[in-house]
């Protein structure tokens, strides 16, 4: 992974993985928060009640220590961690993979179960895009109307992304600074009279 880019996935996918009775449906969708992950999980929850496990893991960000992986329920290390592997040996980040399980009514053992939750996960990464993304820093802005022209003119000639926008008397505005133009995108903006900046972290 460079240090000015990562990897994620381009859209949502889903995959049916079937061992001795018991299916295993993987889905994959691209997150920027763990809010996100949150809602789709309570949504998957709702869609397969009659499922006997829901397990997960994701990634978000690009600094390695924001992730979480769950069993629910499964014995330990035999599902969130085979399915974070396979987000981790592509080197994905902003991901999340969700596991539903049927159980066909045979054990499948340790092995089993983790080769089940691997190829799960993989035959899911392997139905979407993988695509490069600019590692952004986010910033809140703030300034007058009259200045818009001037701020757009910065965010587009520099690359970098609304994330939010509130155009009234005073603007708000939330981007994301590609860390290759960082230094270079504060300084036009400062030189910007009357703008207020703040560093924000959307990923909590």
């Amino acid at each position: 992974m460079s240090a000015s880019y990562y990897y994620t996935i381009e859209r949502s996918a889903n995959a049916e993985f079937k061992d001795r009775g018991s299916k295993f449906i993987a889905f994959a969708f691209p997150i920027t928060n763990t809010k996100d992950f949150k809602k789709r999980l309570v949504e998957l929850k709702e869609e397969h009640p009659k499922a006997v496990h829901h397990c997960f893991a994701y990634r978000l960000g690009t600094d390695g220590n924001n992730f979480r992986s769950s069993d629910d329920g499964e014995p330990s290390g035999t599902a969130g961690k085979p399915i974070l592997g396979q987000i981790d040996g592509k080197e994905l980040t902003d991901v999340a993979v969700v596991i539903v399980r049927y159980f066909g009514g045979t054990l499948l053992g340790v092995p089993g179960l983790i080769n089940a939750y691997k190829t799960a996960t993989s035959l899911a990464l392997q139905t979407t895009p993988i695509i490069q993304k600019a590692i952004e820093t986010h910033y809140h802005l703030q300034f007058d109307y009259t200045k818009m022209n001037e701020v757009m003119m910065i965010v587009k000639k520099h690359h970098c992304s609304i994330v939010k926008k509130e155009t009234e008397l005073f603007c708000q505005m939330e981007i994301g600074i590609p860390k290759a133009n960082l230094e270079l995108v504060l300084l036009k903006l400062k030189e910007i009279y009357g703008i207020e900046m703040k560093k924000t972290d959307l990923k909590s």
